[in-house]
């Protein structure tokens, strides 16, 4: 174990032109760390890197790869579409460095576009994984009966009348341990398509309506397939009877059209002290 700068090429002379001298702890082991994020999905294709795309996972390992001067790849706890935001969502990834997490923040959010954001960093126990580890996620979907210039690509803009009671109604059917086949993007290789919902919800907001949802897990478009299913029953062309026969029935051709991405955002993500060091 010895100390070490991170930016090895610069000496102390340097600290007068601006330039941070920060120690860190070199390690015989390698460290897993989780970051806490958020970011505006409206200029990625989605979390995951792409070959032609550009993606937050990509700024991500870059930005980290800069840093620490090596390559660095991450996993998130989830993967949002195309459009897709995320209030906060957690990554993990392992580096044979010790560091302080003001150096972290200060450093790496400077590296990063304006639309993404690390807000903290912290160690984990080698064997604590971010998709893995969590016991639900939490997401929530927008909608606007206004137009609104300021949530542009933060919302819907829906011109329906919609009916709340008979959405709300329709929400509660998704509760509990169920397949949900029927909302799940085709041909996704899962080996299930149980899960269980614990919470779904309208809430109704002074510009329109926001729906909530939160489960152990959700599969490929899950979300928005479910969305744009309860926006039907909204409208007067599905009724609740009609949202129990699609899920038994586990076709989502049966189900809605999913509602535009831009409305999506990962709310929360949650885990339990078995992830600490």
């Amino acid at each position: 174990m010895g100390y070490l700068n991170f930016r090895k090429e610069y000496s102390k002379s340097n600290l007068k032109l601006g330039y941070i001298f920060i120690f860190a702890v070199e390690m015989n082991e390698s460290l897993r760390y989780f970051v806490e994020l958020s970011y505006d999905g409206s200029n990625y294709h989605g979390w995951q890197k792409q070959t032609n795309a550009i993606s937050v996972q990509e700024e991500l390992e870059k930005a980290l790869s800069t840093l620490f001067r090596q390559p660095i790849g991450i996993m998130g706890s989830g993967r949002t579409d195309a459009g897709v935001h995320a209030l906060q969502q957690f990554a993990h990834f392992d580096l044979d460095i010790e560091f302080t997490s003001e150096y972290f923040l200060k450093r790496i959010n400077g590296l990063l576009p304006p639309d993404i954001a690390i807000f903290d960093v912290f160690q984990v126990n080698e064997k604590a994984h971010a998709r893995f580890n969590a016991t639900f996620r939490r997401y929530e979907y927008h909608i606007t009966f206004r137009k609104d210039p300021f949530m542009t690509g933060k919302a819907w803009h829906c011109y329906y009348d919609l009916d709340l009671e008979a959405m709300s109604k329709a929400a509660s059917l998704l509760l509990g341990k169920q397949d949900f086949e029927c909302f799940s993007r085709r041909k996704t290789n899962v080996k299930t398509f149980i899960c269980e919902i614990n919470n779904a919800y309208w809430e109704q907001t002074s510009n329109g309506l926001v729906f909530h949802i939160q489960a152990n897990r959700f599969l490929r478009g899950m979300v928005r397939a479910i969305v744009g299913t309860l926006v039907k029953v909204g409208r007067g062309h599905l009724d609740s009877a009609g949202v129990t026969d699609i899920i038994v029935n586990k076709d989502r051709n049966l189900a809605g059209t999913s509602a535009p991405p831009q409305g999506l955002f990962l709310s929360k993500v949650n885990y339990t002290d078995q992830i600490n060091k």
